[in-house]
């Protein structure tokens, strides 16, 4: 499964490593991270994949938006093929 990952959120110690931990826990790896931080704003998105034998889509989305609501941060999901279609509208 290949995936898009956002994280939006105010600036806090430790977002990159909650996030990433969290994906090293589900054993989902981060192919490119691309983050920056406007006026206390966090952002980042990140591309990821990982083996839909081991964990599905609905596990992950479920697991990655609990650590959101956890860390008062919105971390959202979505496969990339869907992602890619979106972008050539």
């Amino acid at each position: 499964m290949k995936a898009i990952i956002t994280v939006v959120g105010q600036d806090q110690v430790g977002i990159v490593a909650k996030v990433a931990n969290e994906l090293a826990r589900l054993n989902i790896n981060i192919v490119d991270i691309s983050q920056t931080l406007m006026d206390h704003n966090f952002t980042m998105m990140l591309s990821a994949e990982w083996d839909d034998d081991q964990l599905n889509f609905a596990s992950a989305k479920d697991k990655l938006e609990a650590l959101g609501e956890a860390s008062q941060l919105t971390i959202r999901i979505q496969r990339q093929a869907v992602f890619d279609a979106i972008q050539k509208l």
